[in-house]
């Protein structure tokens, strides 16, 4: 049996609690990257192949392990090209130069505007350099997510690059089935928005959201950061994300306040719950790619090279946003589906996943499509499971929506407790087996002290936090 390591949040068969994924940051903190990794775990899993989630780590001291345990190592990328993400990026590479097995890179893009100027790439160019060498150095080819990224790692110097798009679109093989439902879209339809905060504060798209939420009653705002589902789920404002107050996220919304957001944790709910929608658009590509997937069409709206690049390269409508947003009435979900075609998105498809399935082809790695079941046996497992429903925003303070929050809090607080208790009692045989050496006339080194604030009084301040906003929200 072939064993593939993954890099993914999590096992797409991993039923997480609700405050467990928040905690743990299952979603890495963008819930689109669940749609990928989950995407990639059912095209690798064959009868020969087990795929394992890492649970997102980069371990550089478990490199050894790697070796012994694996047969590869593949990493579905998203934007990974990006200045934020250095750091990301230099610990990736130690670990695969370390690796002696395969190591397969899906769907990676560099970030910038959508002019496609790579000006501000230019200091990451040697963190891009030493992990394109040393992916290279184990693999046939890296693939890319479209144009620009292309070109950027070819004008470094790297001639093995493929534009494969991104494996969330191939998660049903060749099959793409997206049609318009309805004729047109009215006050009646239900229509999914979704965008970044980053989208809302620099480039327009709250007076967007604004607008489509005036004209259309049954609108929903879809989130996808972590700071998303802990405004909805704890009322947690600690985060930066927390100063703009125009996404609908956050508690002082309109939308909030009507039910009418929702952040997902796994994409089999996220995915199922947008087949009862007409349309879908905003500025995250996930966030539309999810509603592809259902076969509910939708329009993206580019602020970026990564979201254009795929966008082109998937035949996926799409706008700039900085253009619409100038004009917030030609973003008018009746106009953008109107004015969608979905004939070569959906033509091409075929081709496209022939051309991802020969890169893994080269690359060494069986798909389920070409050498197993055509997922048959991951879909079935997956409607065996039943993941929590998608986030929603926590309007009320009743007995039934206080009662799993208070109950997780108090677990955290006492499994706090334990740690700290067990600490303390390490501290104490280290002091003591000082002195002991001290008082033989040996050096001994001084034991660390007690931590001034236990970690139990730091858990309490805390979870103190959440509880305060709930019992506030309860009062108003």
């Amino acid at each position: 049996m072939k064993r593939i390591l993954l890099r993914s949040g999590k096992s797409p068969y991993d039923v997480v609690p609700l405050e467990e994924a928040l905690h743990r940051d299952v979603i890495a903190t963008n819930s689109g990257n669940l749609i990928f990794s989950d995407a990639a775990h059912k095209i690798l899993e064959t009868p020969g192949t087990e795929v394992v989630s890492n649970g997102m780590r980069t371990d550089v001291a478990a490199a050894a392990r790697i070796n012994e345990e694996y047969d590869a190592f593949v990493v579905p990328l998203a934007n990974a090209f990006r200045p934020s993400f250095e750091a990301g990026l230099n610990r990736l590479t130690r670990l695969i130069s370390r690796l002696r097995i395969p190591v397969v890179v899906l769907g990676v893009g560099a970030q910038s505007g959508v002019s496609y100027n790579p000006e501000r790439l230019k200091r990451l160019e040697p963190a891009v350099r030493a992990f394109c060498a040393a992916v290279l150095d184990r693999s046939a080819s890296i693939g890319v997510r479209g144009e620009f990224t292309e070109q950027y790692l070819k004008d470094m110097g790297f001639g093995d690059v493929e534009v494969i798009g991104c494996p969330s679109l191939f998660m049903y093989g060749r099959e793409l089935d997206v049609r318009k439902r309805t004729p047109e879209l009215t006050a009646g339809s239900r229509i999914a928005i979704n965008g970044s905060h980053s989208a809302v504060r620099k480039q327009g798209l709250d007076r967007i959201i604004t607008r489509t939420h005036e004209r259309y009653p049954h609108l929903r705002f879809v989130g996808q950061n972590l700071s998303d589902a802990r405004q909805l789920h704890w009322r947690d404002l600690s985060d930066p994300n927390a100063e703009v107050t125009a996404i609908p996220t956050h508690p002082d919304h309109p939308m909030y306040r009507e039910d009418k957001v929702r952040v997902y944790i796994d994409p089999a709910t996220w995915i199922d719950d947008l087949r009862g929608f007409d349309f879908s658009f905003g500025s995250r590509i996930h966030g539309n790619i999810a509603a592809l997937l259902a076969g509910t069409p939708a329009t993206v709206l580019c602020g970026d090279s990564r979201t254009l690049e795929l966008c082109r390269y998937f035949d996926i409508p799409h706008q700039l946003l900085d253009k619409i947003a100038k004009t917030p009435e030609a973003a008018d979900p009746a106009r953008l589906y109107e004015q969608a075609d979905f004939g070569a998105l959906v033509g091409g498809h075929a081709e496209r996943f022939e051309r991802f399935t020969s890169f893994l082809d080269k690359n060494g790695l069986e798909n389920t499509f070409t050498h197993g079941d055509g997922g048959a046996a991951y879909e079935e497992r997956m409607r065996s499971l039943s993941f929590p429903p998608g986030i929603r925003p926590w309007n009320d303070a009743d007995i039934s929506s206080l009662t799993s929050r208070f109950g997780w809090l108090q677990s955290r607080i006492t499994e706090l407790s334990l740690d700290n208790a067990q600490l303390r009692k390490e501290l104490a045989r280290a002091g003591a087996k000082a002195k002991t050496k001290a008082a033989a006339g040996g050096t001994a080194k001084v034991a660390p002290a007690a931590p001034a604030t236990s970690v139990y009084r730091r858990a309490r301040r805390v979870v103190g936090r959440p509880i305060k906003r709930a019992l506030q929200a309860g009062r108003q």
